[in-house]
């Protein structure tokens, strides 16, 4: 069963809306080079708004591919750059689902060059679409329906696909390396292929995923068990975390970068609380989604190369 965590109570109230607006002035951009930079204010960005790498976009082709493994079938959103790709990651969704934000995501490591998938995770449970949502019931329905195997064996499939894209753009075939990156329940899920499915992935990129494993909640001192699955750790880890965020407590975050024994960068963002990430959302927060993003190309361009 899937860890919730509700996106719309996790953030500190000191964060007010106004800080948000004022840190919220920028976005994600394509400057020359694929480097991410700030946009102008007044672009709408922490709430819905336009993508920032639109289905159209030249530099890419997007795909709504079915994915298959044992009897189950699941639908996943995936897009490829037009030129040879430099790895492929798999993008483990929030508790939203594959909705608008994450599929622009998905989108957006297309045109940095990956042959990149996000997969439904929520496949036969009847869980609504994300997009625009603001009632996070239904979706907590769904994450609790879900479980850990289930979700391992769909990233797997996933992972699968874009090591070996499908040859659409007639390019000469290459086994590609293999990220993994998700948001808050994506990103509990994405800490777990770090032990669970390690040889699949040369690199994961957490973003403010729950660190402590097999506990109900963030209360009292983190015990040595609920940390234990990071000396198993093999997969090269970055974390991006906020240090207002009330689900994951940024002590845990700093007990976890303390253990692990790998490769890893562990950031926390002051100035952001959970889900800061998601550029259509109130949790936005533009200095740390920047960074973060920026971090996160750096990371997957040494680990997928």
């Amino acid at each position: 069963m899937a860890d919730f965590t509700d996106p719309t109570q996790s953030t500190d109230p000191a964060l007010k809306r106004g800080t948000f607006v004022g840190l919220g002035a920028g976005a994600l951009a394509y400057a020359p080079g694929g480097i991410s930079a700030p946009l102008s204010p007044g672009q709408g960005f922490g709430a819905p708004h336009p993508p920032v790498v639109a289905e159209d976009d030249p530099e890419i082709l997007v795909i709504r591919e079915t994915l298959h493994h044992g009897d189950r079938t699941l639908a996943a959103y995936a897009a490829l750059p037009k030129r040879q790709p430099a790895g492929g990651i798999v993008v483990v969704q929030a508790i939203w689902g594959v909705d608008a934000q994450l599929r622009d995501v998905v989108r957006r490591f297309a045109k940095e060059g990956y042959a990149t998938i996000a997969p439904d995770l929520y496949a036969g449970l009847d869980a609504p679409s994300g997009d625009g949502a603001t009632e996070v019931k239904p979706f907590a329905d769904a994450a609790a329906k879900t479980a850990d195997a289930t979700v391992d064996a769909d990233i797997l499939a996933a992972a699968n696909w874009a090591r070996t894209p499908p040859p659409v753009l007639r390019l000469p075939p290459r086994t590609l390396k293999v990220g993994v990156t998700g948001f808050c329940m994506g990103g509990s899920n994405t800490l777990r292929q770090t032990v669970d499915n390690a040889p699949s992935f040369a690199a994961a990129a957490v973003w403010y995923g729950k660190v402590r494993y097999g506990t109900t909640g963030n209360n009292g001192p983190i015990t040595p068990i609920a940390l234990a699955y990071a000396d198993d750790i093999t997969v090269p880890l970055l974390g991006s975390f906020g240090g207002r965020d009330t689900s994951i407590l940024p002590d845990d975050v700093r007990a976890l970068d303390a253990r692990l024994r790998i490769d890893h960068d562990i950031k926390i963002y002051d100035e952001a609380g959970h889900a800061f990430f998601d550029d259509t959302r109130q949790s936005y927060v533009a200095t740390a989604a920047v960074d973060g993003w920026r971090r996160t190309l750096a990371w997957f361009s040494r680990h997928l190369a």
